[in-house]
């Protein structure tokens, strides 16, 4: 656990799921520099009314303002809200709250998904790494934002390009930045109540290439910030063709299922096949119930999971797990989450379930596969590519 200096004190906080041997903090420099402002702001006419705060990655910024005086950290009565796409990030800030004796309660948690406040007065917007997603962001919350509204961007220098800017200043208004300090940056934008910017151009469509198996010329939703929204990442398109074949009732998990393309797959090959779609991203978890949906119908059974891995999956109650695990933690190269799907995947399977993998080759999850599961065999593999299976004995 770290411990955040803030003026009201200094704050606990860790990521979430705990885990000691995570030695990453809960906020970095770009935190630190939008608190500071804020605090160096704070008698001089910052808004008081309802503070919201998106792309917060572990509850850093929410849980500073929230827990400031005057509920938002301007000096005056206000409602505090999070927006965020990961289940991780909202339970990390519940956790975090508590932790430092604030009631959850007092902040109001949202997902990318739920509509957002009707007036905003405050907009801090934590610079997320997919540009389609603050896009999608900036859309969603703009008919909220008004005259008065102080909008400030942070983000670390590498995340903040020209593309960033030109979004804040065609869908809120004109933007400039601050000098970089601990190679952390931020943005200020007046809003602009003449810009008409319309909806958000997300979710967008696309269909898949031929030579892939059952899904090949099917539809693929995709919301904005889901990995590769505008054509099927080559790892997926390596794994869609060797894919198990099987008949018969089947309980499969597609776990970090993105758009649901490799469940939506198994569906079509097998109808029997009962499909559990997880994933921590909510914009993820929508993407892969419009992708199922729009090549099955709406009555296909199938299951939708917003969750850390497993979560409200019964162990031993599944047949075939897939799984083409994430390598970065919002910038940090980590493999903190695929060690956790494949432990949570043993717990899940039956006796002589099957946990399918694919990766990069220079990844070492054949030695975790090991170590999990006592077996682990190559499937098939190319120059940049590997698919593992692992038996639950």
């Amino acid at each position: 656990m770290n411990h955040l200096p803030t003026s009201s004190g200094s704050l606990a906080l860790t990521r979430f799921p705990e885990d000691p041997r995570d030695q990453l903090r809960a906020w970095d420099a770009a935190d630190e520099y939008l608190l500071r402002h804020l605090e160096e702001e704070t008698g001089t006419g910052l808004p008081t009314g309802t503070t919201v705060v998106t792309g917060d990655r572990w509850g850093a910024l929410t849980t500073a303002l929230a827990g400031a005086d005057g509920g938002a950290g301007t000096g005056g009565a206000g409602e505090v809200v999070q927006i965020t796409d990961s289940f991780l990030g909202q339970e990390a800030t519940r956790a975090n709250l508590e932790r430092n004796g604030i009631a959850p309660g007092s902040v109001r948690l949202l997902s990318t998904q739920d509509a957002p406040p009707e007036r905003i007065d405050l907009l801090i917007v934590r610079v997320p790494k997919s540009l389609a997603l603050l896009e999608d962001e900036l859309h969603r919350l703009a008919p909220a934002v008004h005259a008065g509204t102080v909008v400030i961007g942070a983000g670390m220098v590498k995340e903040i390009h020209t593309s960033t800017l030109k979004l804040f200043e065609q869908i809120i208004g004109p933007t400039k930045t601050s000098l970089a300090v601990r190679k952390a940056r931020l943005i200020f934008c007046t809003p602009d109540p003449s810009l008409s910017p319309g909806p958000s151009p997300w979710p967008r469509s696309y269909e898949l290439p031929a030579g892939i198996g059952t899904a090949a010329g099917r539809t693929v939703v995709n919301h904005a910030g889901v990995f590769c929204a505008e054509r099927l990442d080559i790892g997926t398109r390596f794994f869609l063709p060797h894919l198990p074949q099987h008949d018969g009732p089947e309980r499969v998990v597609d776990l970090g299922c993105g758009n649901g393309v490799v469940g939506t797959a198994v569906a079509l090959a097998n109808p029997q096949a009962e499909v559990v779609f997880t994933d921590e991203s909510f914009q993820a978890v929508a993407s892969a119930e419009a992708t199922f949906r729009k090549n099955l119908g709406p009555d296909a059974p199938a299951e939708f999971r917003i969750g850390d891995t497993f979560a409200g999956v019964e162990a031993g109650s599944v047949d075939l797990v897939l799984n083409n695990p994430p390598f970065h933690t919002h910038q940090a190269t980590s493999d903190q989450t695929s060690r956790r799907m494949f432990r949570g995947a043993r717990e899940a399977l039956r006796t002589g379930g099957e946990l399918w993998v694919v990766g990069n080759r220079h990844l070492s999850y054949h030695v975790m596969l090991k170590r999990t599961f006592g077996n682990c065999r190559v499937v098939t593999s190319d120059p940049k590519f590997v698919i593992l299976r692992a038996v639950k004995r």
